[in-house]
């Protein structure tokens, strides 16, 4: 049997507001599935009281975590398996300065997975919300998202070498159409919030507007693999292309907003994605699950540091 990994990616609604017990409720069900990831976003309010908050749910989820800039999201990370070596903030152009282009800035560490070798080459973990109500907003965040795919390790040899990524995320967005078993672009007429119309569109170089799928675009672009898409597209595998949210009167129909992007390494060793639906009096978004291949994420660690070196990273 392989060694696997569970990562969990939930956006719960305004993490429960001020109902605490349907927050611990909703995160001992999180518990349940025995994650060793879970990426979270909307995280209002748990960096106060000294992140009490943060210290409950690391509590409940028997795990470590992280909470990003502006308490917007989080990332608990499995503590006998995973060891953070780095964080990286919302970053512009240099160490200090903040990037003004994130609106819910993400919570992204390089982490030591502890089973593959001691010198294996880490990880970069992300969890990231883009914007809401913004398409040339999220299209600018989604380029600077791109730049954690890109972040580099010196190995003990000297050499500087790539690191693997696995981000995970509420895009607020859809993903490019094509994939069998994706739901449909939703019909921009038919989606009755005419606020919402504009939030989930944008202006097409022919003047007409369009669904916004540009995020989706610019990330494969980048060379990040949309998982659910990679497991559909090559195992046939159209529970992973399940909708992350339910259709409503007010936004439409069903979509896949909730999305998983890695690197085609990382892509490769995901044995399953599936989604588990939660009741909208929980959340308006439903838990995505990935399923990793633990020994086939050692492989792939332990190979980076023996690729060939890259230039110096900025």
């Amino acid at each position: 049997m392989k060694n696997r990994l569970t990562a969990l990616l939930w956006n719960f609604e305004n993490n429960g507001g001020d109902n605490r017990p349907k927050r611990i409720r909703a995160h001992k069900r999180l518990a349940s599935l025995d994650p060793h990831l879970v990426l979270r976003q909307e995280m209002p309010n748990a960096d106060l009281s000294g992140k009490a908050t943060m210290y409950e749910l690391e509590t409940i989820l028997r795990l470590r975590g992280w909470l990003g800039a502006k308490s917007c999201t989080a990332l608990f990370a499995h503590p006998q398996h995973f060891q953070p070596v780095r964080e990286w903030p919302p970053l512009a152009s240099g160490p200090v300065t903040p990037a003004p282009s994130w609106e819910l800035p993400p919570t992204a560490l390089a982490m030591r997975y502890l089973p593959a070798s001691p010198d294996a080459t880490p990880i970069v973990l992300g969890s990231y919300h883009l914007d809401y109500s913004s398409s040339s907003q999220r299209l600018t965040e989604a380029q600077w998202l791109s730049r954690l795919a890109d972040k580099r390790w010196t190995t003990p040899e000297g050499q500087t070498v790539r690191m693997p990524c696995l981000l995970g995320g509420d895009n607020n967005s859809y993903p490019v159409p094509g994939t069998p078993g994706d739901p449909p672009l939703p019909v921009l007429e038919n989606i009755q919030d005419r606020r919402h119309r504009l939030h989930r569109s944008y202006i097409g170089p022919d003047g007409k507007r369009r669904m916004d799928d540009r995020p989706d675009e610019t990330l494969r672009t980048a060379g990040l693999q949309d998982v659910a898409r990679y497991r559909a597209a090559t195992y046939g595998e159209r529970t992973a292309v399940t909708r992350t949210v339910s259709r409503c009167a007010t936004h439409g129909p069903d979509a896949r907003i909730d999305r998983y992007y890695a690197t085609p390494d990382i892509a490769e060793v995901v044995l399953s994605v599936d989604v588990i639906e939660v009741h909208e009096k929980e959340s308006d978004h439903h838990i995505v699950r990935a399923v990793i291949d633990g020994d086939g994420l050692s492989d792939v660690l332990n190979l980076r540091r023996s690729q060939h070196g890259l230039p110096t990273a900025s």
